[in-house]
């Protein structure tokens, strides 16, 4: 067995993205929606690239909460949300199902709102005896207040913070691992700020 919070690597981790929908992204304003967007969007697209399982799940879509975000569906090639009723997703027996086929020890979390849609299940999963890794710049709450809180209540109960982009160059870990380097180097270039400037400029100044 790997040593308890051991580096994140594609063969040993799962991705799951909780509620990136239209309701839970209106209350959102302690972070740019359209950031946050580009971040949820960034995550998605690493976790492609190195094959990690990952389960979409949605509340109330038709209701209330509105269809996952088009541009997340995109980046991880169309594929569907798991719909449910519950608030917490570790109470809805086909998302823990779900996350149980993907046989990863390691949850790497992402959602909204962070005070209950993240929280909620990242405790229970830790329950389980998962390891559980919250992204938390594709997280957000109703208040900049609540996410604070939230996130943490979740690092008190054992969750560990990360980024998108952390996540990123944690699974690519090194520069020569050429398989992926270039579609990574693709998903920076696209949403990674200055940084993504950055290596836009590097390739214009250094061709080949």
């Amino acid at each position: 067995m790997e040593p308890k919070l051991s580096l994140l690597a594609p063969d040993n981790c799962a991705v799951l993205l909780i509620d990136h929908q239209p309701q839970m992204a209106f209350a959102v304003d302690h972070i740019d929606r359209q950031l946050l967007l580009n971040n949820v969007v960034a995550l998605a697209k690493a976790a492609r690239v190195f094959k990690i399982p990952t389960v979409l799940t949605a509340v109330e879509s038709r209701s209330f909460s509105g269809l996952t975000w088009s541009a997340l569906e995109a980046a991880l090639g169309g594929q569907k949300a798991i719909e449910r009723s519950s608030i917490n997703a570790w109470e809805d027996k086909p998302f823990v199902e779900a996350v149980h086929a993907t046989k990863r020890r390691k949850l790497v979390m992402a959602g909204l709102w962070t005070e209950c849609c993240v929280a909620f299940p990242a405790l229970g999963a830790l329950d389980e005896g998962y390891e559980v890794y919250a992204v938390v710049d594709c997280c957000a709450g109703a208040s900049r207040l609540a996410h604070e809180t939230a996130v943490a209540r979740m690092v008190q109960a054992g969750v560990v913070p990360i980024t998108w982009l952390q996540f990123l160059y944690e699974l690519q870990r090194d520069w020569a691992r050429h398989e992926t380097y270039d579609a990574i180097m693709e998903i920076v270039a696209a949403h990674g700020g200055a940084h993504g400037i950055g290596v836009e400029y590097a390739k214009t100044m250094l061709p080949g």
